[in-house]
């Protein structure tokens, strides 16, 4: 067991040996396991596989990254720990808080997660509740090198709350790079939704700069620390809006220790059919209504016919007849059952073969399970099953009700209006499935029909995230894949900027499949500057009337600046704009209309100034990113120019959703934000 100080040696030099000391550890640690042979331990080649593929992802999950610091705090409780909390990893009273598990050659523990019970305290003890704490230090960091600390003795009367400058430094830190995680600076309300409980759906309505990403991802890696082996059967998955955010939070987990998570967008969770075609936005409006479940749910149906003849099986030299009447009872009884259409289909031929048997044994014979199972394979029963309840193949299906306007009329009647009917509708469809116009929407009911015919697997739980901006359809299709697990919902509803956002978050998760969920509002931010979030809010009466204004704990002065030209005077001023941002540490974003964006790419090459697409990685060589506004969403830069207000929101469809635009180009800055107009600002900034 590591013992405490000794007297009269440096203290900084003391925690850098413990740093180096863990280093080993892991080193050890990963040594360890990569010296294991496996030849002799295992039965099959299919386990030997598997088991080397999980030996390879513990080697990797014990990478020490060089600029990732090992421990960054450590706790000193008032008493003595009990032997179970010894368990988990402990120094006597002195616990070492980290992104993972190390111990030394005897077993003894050098660093223990963060996601332990006992590392809680280290996120929620206070002055006023220090939960037996007796000091909390943070550690400060230089390249991956120990080079500060800061002590808070959370029960000494006489020390001042006077906040943490190394919490402050990390929460600033310059942003170049991919998404870093947020272990050393979770905030006491964040650590609740973390922590949450596995059982139940939790949903995040937080502002711009609050964390809420981050907290979902960290709330991933929790879950798999604490149901480990639920969710490796069941597995996770992280949905982001688009693959430049998934680019942009991917290193997150890794960072943590977390390997198997995987990530999609919504898109590719519906991925039936080859997207080439682009709907209007009231096509796309209803498409992505509710409403259309049901119209499809009709359509899956429709083949099904009553039978109008009795059913003769030729078994042997007997024929065993099943009158009309009683295939008509067995149809409408599968009718009548809340069953996938598909599972009925295959239940069909088996229910016929058993009124065959009862008919069998009616006339002597002693029929058992292997005559049942021929029974439902004889081609007589088959043929009889096929004629009234016809197999459905699901793209075909909603091919057809996008074509014919006559099949989308029975199966849409009292559901959607003449007019709404029409909007569904291909203007030009394609000849075959394969050649069809197929959009974004229509791929999403090709998702709800294949679901209807047979059940979509569940996973264990799924973080969904920029949820505000989902269809009632899109809620139904990710729904399907957490159906009997849990889920984290996360967004902002001043941030939806699609026609079809959802309105609230009860709604949302109606069509979720979660209704009751608990709902959490995050509104201190931990990003951007109180000035910006403050110059911002001025729209949220305008695009969310019931959301409280955002805080934030970050005061920069000179953070914002608004700077009105001539028009012909704008891509000069855009170019000194991104020149002096570039002149300061970390990244730069040039946010401006999507219509805007190929001519000021011109505009950068010229002026010898290199750029990035967004969700591309920035370096210490290339850190300015030139971002269409509508991909700005969940990403954030040091420095953000933005370029014209005015056409952001003219580039959507209507005013709102344009001023939801705006709002999302605003708060992508962490330290300072310059806009440039030459046109008026929108009246709703005041």
């Amino acid at each position: 067991m590591h013992t405490a100080d000794h007297r009269g040696a440096d203290p900084l030099q003391l925690e850098r040996d413990h740093l180096a000391a863990s280093r080993a550890a892991l080193r050890a640690m990963r040594a360890d396991v990569e010296s294991l042979d496996l030849r002799d331990v295992t039965g099959t080649w299919v386990s030997a596989a598997v088991l080397q593929h999980q030996m390879e992802q513990r080697v990797a999950a014990l990478a020490d990254l060089a600029h990732t610091p090992l421990f960054f705090g450590r706790l000193d409780y008032l008493h003595a720990i009990t032997d179970e909390e010894l368990a988990e990893g402990g120094q006597g009273e002195r616990f070492y808080i980290g992104r993972r598990h190390v111990h030394d050659a005897q077993g003894d523990p050098m660093v223990i997660d963060w996601r332990a019970p006992v590392s809680q305290p280290f996120y929620r003890a206070s002055r006023s509740e220090p939960l037996d704490v007796e000091k909390r230090r943070r550690f400060g960091y230089t390249a991956g090198e120990l080079t500060a600390y800061e002590d808070e003795n959370l029960t000494d009367p006489a020390e001042t709350d006077t906040g943490s400058a190394l919490l402050a430094a990390e929460i600033e830190k310059p942003r170049v790079g991919p998404m870093r995680d947020i272990v050393a600076t979770i905030q006491p309300e964040q650590d609740e939704i973390v922590r949450a409980e596995i059982g139940g759906t939790v949903c995040v309505q937080g502002a711009p700069g609050t964390g809420k990403t981050a907290v979902g991802l960290h709330r991933v890696a929790y879950l798999l620390y604490a149901h480990r082996d639920r969710l490796a059967k069941s597995g996770t998955l992280v949905v982001g809006p688009n693959s430049s955010f998934l680019h942009y939070i991917e290193q997150v987990l890794p960072a943590l220790g977390e390997l198997d998570v995987a990530q999609a967008t919504v898109q590719e969770l519906v991925k039936h059919v080859e997207v080439r075609g682009e709907d209007s936005a009231g096509a796309a409006s209803v498409k992505g209504d509710a409403r259309m479940a049901e119209v499809l749910r009709r359509a899956v149906r429709s083949g099904i016919t009553l039978p109008t003849e009795p059913l003769l099986v030729q078994r042997g030299s007997r024929r065993w007849r099943v009158p009309t009447y009683e295939l008509v009872e067995i149809v409408e009884e599968m009718t009548g059952r809340e069953i996938r259409y598909g599972a009925a289909a295959e239940a069909l031929p088996q229910r016929i073969a058993h009124t065959v048997l009862l008919k069998m044994e009616q006339g002597g014979e002693a029929p058992d399970d292997r005559v049942q199972d021929a029974v439902a394979r004889n081609p007589q029963v088959k043929a009889a099953v096929k004629a009234c309840w016809p197999p459905v193949d699901p793209a075909k299906l909603v091919h057809r009700l996008l074509t014919d306007a006559d099949f989308l009329a029975a199966c849409a009647d009292g559901i959607l209006t003449e007019e709404e009917q029409a909007l569904v509708r291909w203007p030009k469809p394609g000849r075959s499935v394969k050649t069809a116009p197929w959009t974004a929407a229509d791929a999403v009911l090709v998702d709800e029909a294949a679901d209807l015919v047979r059940r979509t697997p569940s996973l264990g739980h799924v973080v969904l995230d920029e949820a505000q901006d989902l269809s009632p359809m899109q809620y139904r299709a990710v729904g399907r894949r957490c159906s009997t697990g849990s889920a984290t919902v996360l967004g902002d509803l001043a941030q939806g900027t699609t026609p079809w956002a959802t309105g609230s978050w009860a709604e949302a998760l109606h069509h979720l499949g979660k209704d009751g969920a608990h709902v959490e509002e995050l509104t201190k931010g931990f990003r951007v500057p109180e000035e910006v979030i403050a110059y911002a809010s001025r729209l949220l009466p305008a695009i969310a009337p019931g959301l409280a204004p955002a805080t934030s704990v970050r005061d920069a002065p000179d953070s914002l600046t608004i700077t009105q030209v001539a028009p012909e005077e704008l891509d000069s001023a855009v170019l000194a704009a991104c020149r002096a941002a570039l002149e300061r540490e970390g990244s730069t974003g040039l946010i401006a209309a999507d219509a805007r964006i190929d001519a000021l790419g011109e505009l950068l090459t010229e002026a010898g100034l290199p750029y990035l697409d967004p969700g591309t990685e920035t370096s210490a060589e290339s850190r300015l990113t030139l971002v269409p506004a509508s991909l700005a969403k969940g990403l954030e830069y040091d420095y953000v120019v933005l370029d014209e207000p005015a056409a952001v929101v003219a580039g959507e469809p209507d005013l709102r959703t344009g001023l939801r635009r705006l709002y999302v180009s605003l708060t992508r800055a962490v330290s300072g934000l310059a806009v440039l107009h030459a046109e008026p600002l929108p009246a709703e900034l005041g």
